[in-house]
Parts: C-alpha cells; structure tokens; sequence
C-alpha cells in the first residue's frame, strides 16, 4: 500500500473534522469553563448534544485510523511533516466555507509549509 493514501485520508478527514467543530462551536458561542463544577457539567452536556461536535469528533477520530495506518508504513520523520499539511488545507478550505481572512503573511507561511512537505516526499 501506498504510505500517500493513508496520509491524504487522514488530512482530509482532519481537516473535515476540524471544519465541524469550529461550525458547532460558533453555534454555541463563546465558552468559558469557568465557575465551578456544574458550569463544567453543562458545558460537556451541550457538547455532547451538538451534532456538529459530535460529528466532527467522529471524523476527526476516524482520520486518526488512516494515521496509525501511515505510521505502520513509514517512519515517523517521513510521516508527520505530512501533517503540516492540514494547516494548509485548513486554511483554504476555512477561507472558501467559512469566510475567513488570509493575510498576506499566513499565505506565506502556508507556502512555507507545502515546500518543506514537497522536500520530505522527494528524500
């Protein structure tokens, strides 16, 4: 097997998560744990019951298979720059659906980051 399939799949379904929880987390608005045990209480019940979050964890945590799966093929030196990765895609993908800002600056550093992984996949 191919050690670039179980790296891709990881990032994307990473990235996926990522995506959902930051949309259930803006649904439910700025949180503080904060206060005492039963703020604490509350806040993991609301969790719990938010699809978004859920679900984000759910593909986040399935991204985490195809991860252990790369890590079987390769040595870790190899496989993890591919991570930084998801830095960029999460990115590109939070500027087009969630509207976010890119500078100039993050661009760069996005730039930076695929060059050092295109490095990694040519040694």
């Amino acid at each position: 097997m191919s050690i670039f399939f179980p790296i891709l799949m990881s990032s994307i379904l990473g990235v996926t998560g990522q995506l959902l929880l930051k949309v259930g987390m803006s649904k439910m608005g700025s949180v503080s744990i904060g206060g005492g045990g039963s703020r604490v209480v509350g806040l993991v019940r609301s969790l719990a019951t938010n699809f978004y979050v859920v679900g984000g964890l759910a593909v986040f945590g399935s991204g985490v298979f195809f991860w252990l799966v790369a890590l079987s093929l390769a040595p870790l030196s190899y496989t993890y720059p591919f991570a930084s990765l998801s830095y960029a895609l999460i990115a590109v993908t939070s500027f087009f659906l969630l509207h976010e800002k890119i500078g100039w600056l993050r661009l760069a550093g996005i730039l930076t980051i695929c060059t050092g992984v295109l490095l990694v996949a040519l040694s």
